[in-house]
């Protein structure tokens, strides 16, 4: 145990769960049956949106929220560059172009006092991500986007579990998705899930979900028809029944997260060489991330004596602007956006997760203490 390492991040899987999916492994239907829209229900009711569609994956789910709103060649989406490529990448495969916008020291979400600055005719949307699990300031960006007739795309991969002015995160926006990878607040393996309070765009996603395809009745139970290509997005009933049993324990998880985030705050408050994240009064942030910032510079050799330590340090994440594909294509470069750069200079990631003990978190705490 003393030498054991500590990941940043892992899925909490109990005999509950695994019951739950032996009962749906041993029902007749593995997909396309009953748990995927239990499930969808469940998350719905949670968070308070309307409809949810439940996906293969965080990613789909972001493909599919851009489907829908129709994106196309010509048009602009505003977002982060703090965020994992996925965000963009699912738009820019759609042939639309990023625009980056800085963002704010205190939450590392999107400023939204520079996104009016960045509107042009061709803007379609506005893709906001809520941090580390820190909701974005939305009371600001929805005024912007309604004067602007954007539609509002949350990627709260990280946030499911968050609440901003006591509303949980996945009712506010026109789309929002959700990630159930292992080391999110709950996961299903792989999967994830739009949720919208639109209904003609829950009746969109649905088809786009399963190949576009339009059932016709009235020409035969067999008979279908396919006016335009979409793909395989689909989740197993399997995945929902563990997805349904996690969603039953999210609020002891995100408590569990919140009461470690608050002893990280408390044990680092006088370390004057790093600064700590931030909740604001109108967030209640689900602490996906825990994400301390070292004044001097994150090195290599840092990182590296973590590791050696046993400690599973990560960093989120290399601002997107950064990466080959985005300065080749579209000609971003280093020094474009210098608040998220100075960030990731300095970021460093420490474990986080439900499952993590007193042992560990205070091993977390020894270690950061000794290195830093």
């Amino acid at each position: 145990m003393e030498n054991s390492f500590i990941p940043y991040g892992r899925q909490w899987i109990d005999e509950d769960d695994i019951s739950e999916v032996v009962k749906s492994l041993n029902s007749d239907l593995l997909t396309q049956g009953p748990k995927v829209e239990e499930f969808e229900k469940a998350v719905a009711e949670y968070t308070g949106a309307e409809y949810g569609v439940a996906v293969s994956s965080g990613t789909a789910a972001l493909e599919l929220a851009y489907k829908v709103i129709g994106i196309s060649d010509s048009d602009e989406i505003i977002t982060s560059p703090l965020t994992f490529s996925a965000t963009s990448n699912a738009f820019v495969n759609l042939g639309a172009r990023p625009v980056f916008i800085d963002i704010e020291k205190d939450t590392l979400n999107i400023d939204p006092k520079e996104i009016e600055n960045k509107i042009t005719k061709k803007t379609k949307a506005v893709a906001v991500i809520d941090f580390a699990g820190h909701p974005c300031d939305f009371d600001e960006i929805k005024k912007i986007a309604k004067r602007h007739n954007l539609l509002i795309v949350e990627d709260a991969s990280h946030a499911i579990g968050s609440s901003y002015k006591d509303k949980r995160i996945g009712s506010l926006s026109d789309l929002t998705v959700f990630s159930f990878h292992p080391v999110k607040n709950i996961t299903t393996g792989e999967g994830g899930m739009v949720l919208t309070n639109n209904k003609e765009l829950y009746e969109k996603l649905k088809v786009l979900r399963h190949h576009k395809i339009v059932k016709i009745p009235e020409k035969g139970g067999w008979c279908y028809d396919i006016e335009e290509p979409s793909s395989n997005f689909r989740i197993s009933d399997f995945q929902c029944a563990l997805g349904l049993s996690q969603l039953k324990k999210i609020d002891k998880f995100i408590q569990r997260r919140r009461d470690i985030a608050g002893r990280y705050n408390e044990a680092f408050k006088d370390i004057k060489n790093i600064s700590l994240p931030r909740e604001k009064e109108y967030a209640k942030s689900a602490w996906h991330l825990y994400i301390i910032q070292i004044n001097s510079g994150r090195t290599k050799e840092l990182f590296e004596s973590f590791k050696e330590q046993g400690i599973g340090v990560q960093v989120h994440y290399i601002p997107v602007h950064l990466l080959s594909f985005y300065q080749k294509r579209f000609g971003f470069r280093e020094g474009d956006f210098p608040i998220a750069e100075n960030y990731y200079r300095k970021a460093l990631t420490l474990p986080l997760f439900p499952k993590m003990t007193d042992y560990e978190v205070e091993r977390v705490i020894k270690t950061v203490k000794k290195l830093l």
